[in-house]
């Protein structure tokens, strides 16, 4: 467990993405089997254990230290794993060589909910901080540590000298610890195969389309659609459906994985029907009704029934394509669609532009369609993951901006755990009182976290567990690329990808924007 806590606690604190790359590489060649093999898994998000409730460790540690005082600490850490791990009083004997991570994983995967709190407070007993907080972190289901799954990939591929793509190719058709991986990697066997197995292939991108000036006559140019990107991989046994980062969220959409019953992987976009666009697409906030649910009501099938709107083939049957320009892609693409069930999948259409000027007058009234924007796509492009130069661009619309007022603010995680970081914010309706409107945590540079943490700080008038309540008195100039209608906030509206672009310092909180004017906003 030691070795664990400590590349936990290394990676924290460093900043460098090689240097990580080189902490992960390091610790999975020098780590025995299978602890580096479950070490893995917590990295990349596929440690499946039972988590033990937030509360359950509340109670185990106010048993053993006062309330008041560790209510103080967690206000001020700002982390539950981090708190408890530096006020869990010393146990008598620190002896964590007998917690290695498998013992630790095995525990915990074994774990009743009347077992939790014991078992939990006798692995703490014997474990020093870094140990209690890598235990901590395992057990509530999320290290939360900025580190991600590709990049947890791509070390373990730099670590052994194997591709990357390669890896992500099997990476579904091996389990944790992964014993089939590692011995790939150390030359004991060969590469796993998939086989029949639904797997993740890695998904082409895009680069922004900036100072470049495409001509058409080599590239095809199709709509963004708000929606998220899925790839969509059919055997003779079942269907998958993944996110971008390789998430199996076939649960979430069962009728899309139902409705599939051929043999390939396409790549498209996940939408929801709605009234947007004369019934075909509705606004993000209607897919996100149903984004992370793992048991889908009937309710829900009804009134947000999904489909994907499909760019790309990567595999017609068994023959892999990928290797075929985009335009031959798209003719077997426009083959393969054809025969599916058309309430489920249908083909993203091609835009006809005359010229570049004239695409760039389509785009600018893209919002009017509910869309993010054009894709560009060389038509003599392979399908090659990642990002290479060239090939595909995205050419975004032009976010819209408003000003609004902070209303609330809530610490970060990980490395702004002790920063408040994550604000809400309001605009003022016309009877005159602030109504919150959204929530963003990022868009602001270090100086600027500093200097917004120092307003919360300072201008606090109210405290709601985590939450501190702040003046309405600074003002932020708010990105975002859409804005919908929702309940979930009490303004009935939502805002799509909200960012801090500026803060305004020179504008009075009273001058900030109505409601009205971000109503009218909705496309």
């Amino acid at each position: 467990m030691r070795a664990f806590s400590n590349l936990l606690d290394r990676l924290i604190y460093t900043r460098s993405r090689n240097a990580k790359l080189d902490l992960i590489a390091a610790y999975l060649r020098e780590t025995p089997d299978p602890d580096r093999g479950w070490a893995l898994a917590a990295l990349t998000g596929t440690l499946d254990l039972r988590a033990v409730k937030p509360a359950v460790i509340r109670a185990i540690v106010e048993e053993r230290v006062d309330p008041a005082l560790f209510a103080m600490s967690y206000d001020y850490v700002g982390d539950l794993a981090e708190t408890v791990a530096l006020i869990w009083p010393t146990g008598s004997e620190i002896d964590d060589a007998t917690l290695n991570l498998s013992a630790v994983v095995d525990r915990l995967s074994t774990l009743g909910r009347s077992e939790a709190p014991a078992a939990l407070a006798e692995m703490l007993d014997h474990l020093d901080a870094a140990g209690r907080f890598a235990l901590l972190k395992l057990a509530t289901g999320g290290l939360r540590i900025g580190i991600s799954a590709r990049l947890a990939k791509v070390a373990l591929a730099q670590a052994f000298g194997l591709d990357v793509e390669a890896v992500e190719e099997v990476w579904h058709a091996v389990p944790p610890p992964f014993q089939p991986l590692f011995d790939w990697a150390e030359g004991r066997s060969r590469q796993p195969e998939a086989g029949e197995l639904p797997v993740f292939r890695p998904f082409m991108l895009a680069h922004p389309l900036e100072d470049v000036v495409v001509d058409l006559a080599d590239y095809a140019a199709e709509w963004k659609w708000d929606g998220i990107r899925v790839q969509i991989v059919g055997t003779e046994r079942e269907t998958r459906l993944y996110s971008r980062a390789g998430d199996d969220i076939t649960g979430s959409f069962p009728d899309v994985a139902t409705a599939f019953r051929a043999r390939g992987v396409l790549d498209g976009e996940l939408l929801v029907r709605g009234d947007v666009q004369g019934g075909e697409a509705a606004s993000f906030n209607a897919l996100q009704q149903r984004l992370g649910r793992k048991i889908v009501s009937a309710k829900m099938l009804t009134d947000y029934p999904a489909f994907v709107r499909l760019y790309d083939i990567l595999f017609d049957g068994s023959e892999d394509l990928r290797s075929l320009p985009w335009s031959n892609r798209r003719v077997r693409l426009e083959a393969f669609v054809t025969p599916l069930d058309p309430e489920r999948f249908d083909l993203s259409a091609l835009i006809e532009a005359e010229s570049f000027e004239a695409l760039a007058d389509l785009r600018m009234g893209a919002r009017d369609a509910a869309i993010e924007g054009i894709m560009l796509k060389r038509r003599d492009s392979p399908y090659v993951a990642g990002r290479r130069t060239g090939l595909w661009y995205k050419w975004k619309r032009d976010p819209l901006t408003a000003d609004c007022v902070m209303m609330y603010a809530q610490r970060g995680h990980g490395k702004r755990s002790s920063y408040y970081s994550d604000y809400t914010f309001g605009c003022w309706n016309e009877e005159g009182e602030l109504l919150p409107v959204g929530k963003a945590y990022f868009g602001f540079t270090d100086e600027e976290l500093k200097s917004l943490d120092r307003f919360v700080r300072n201008s606090t008038i109210n405290r709601f567990g985590p939450v501190r309540e702040v003046e309405k008195t600074l003002v932020l100039e708010i990105a975002f690329d859409s804005i919908h209608e929702s309940k979930r906030y009490k303004s009935g509206l939502a805002m799509r990808f909200p960012r801090i672009a500026r803060i305004r310092t020179d504008k009075p909180a009273h001058e900030a924007d109505r409601i009205s004017t971000l109503r009218a906003m909705i496309a």
